[in-house]
């Protein structure tokens, strides 16, 4: 997948790609399926809320088959290396649920400041794209983002040890408030299976979910092999130190295995 003129340039300007319905119906089900099992794992790279549910899952391509499919999947994986201009390897994978009436917040951030603080990483010659498995609505804690904040730069933030189970450096109200003033505030949402796509340096966030809805989104954290990280601070589940590039599989790596497990089910 490649994408256009026009496309590359609204990323530029935008910081971010939203394209609905990218993955079917039978891909989404599938990989939700998949997310559902691993959540059900007693396993250290499985992080919860305080009520117990399932916050995130980390390195899933590890230790399962259709999210190590994901992984190499040709839709995700090309269209960052054409922003990035060469070959990328994972450097962080994560299954992130906002379970019905308990998903908590994940404050305002920018993922780079995370990587260059905790982990080195030279230059934000990395980004993320992620794919949905669950419809993402206005009600069921959407992702926002400030259009245009990537190209601040790194922001000054601060080591929030407390707010959830995750440690991230994160943006003070003032600063958000004077981003968001020049540049608004979206929540792109869409079917399970759209696929999105920004920059490391967006300014983003998602809210509290209190509705009746849970929504699953699927993040991975692609990185230029040249820009791989200098420091192991943290787990190499969290942030990986296999530096290898990714080879895409074939477009069709999903569907193969939905076919598989129907027949295994028959």
């Amino acid at each position: 997948m490649r994408l256009s003129n026009e496309e590359l340039n609204e990323f530029d300007e935008e910081g971010y790609l939203f394209f609905p319905g990218k993955f079917s119906p039978q891909e989404a089900a599938l990989l939700k399926q998949e997310a559902e099992t691993i959540y059900a794992m007693d396993r250290k790279e499985v992080w919860r809320e305080s009520s117990g549910a399932a916050r995130t899952a980390f390195a899933a391509h590890q230790y399962n088959e259709g999210f190590g499919r994901l992984g190499a999947h040709p839709r995700l994986i090309e269209p960052v290396e054409q922003v990035l201009d060469g070959h990328v390897y994972i450097h962080q994978y994560k299954v992130n649920a906002k379970v019905a009436f308990d998903g908590a917040v994940w404050q305002w951030h920018q993922d780079y400041g995370t990587w260059k603080r905790d982990d080195e990483m030279p230059e934000p010659r990395a980004m993320n794209i992620a794919v949905f498995l669950d419809d993402v609505t206005a009600a069921n804690g959407p992702l926002l983002f400030i259009p245009g904040s990537h190209k601040q730069g790194v922001i000054e933030a601060g080591h929030d040890l407390e707010t959830t189970s995750y440690p991230l450096w994160t943006l003070d109200r003032d600063t958000v408030s004077e981003l968001a003033a020049r540049g608004g505030c979206v929540a792109p949402t869409g079917p399970a299976g759209s696929m999105i796509m920004f920059s490391s340096l967006l300014v983003h966030a998602s809210p509290v979910n209190i509705s009746p809805f849970g929504r699953i989104i699927v993040y991975l954290s692609l990185c230029h092999v040249d820009n791989h990280i200098r420091a192991f601070n943290r787990e190499e589940w969290i942030a990986h130190r296999d530096f290898t590039p990714i080879n895409a599989l074939s477009d069709d790596c999903l569907d193969e295995l939905v076919a598989e497990r129907r027949f295994a089910a028959e």
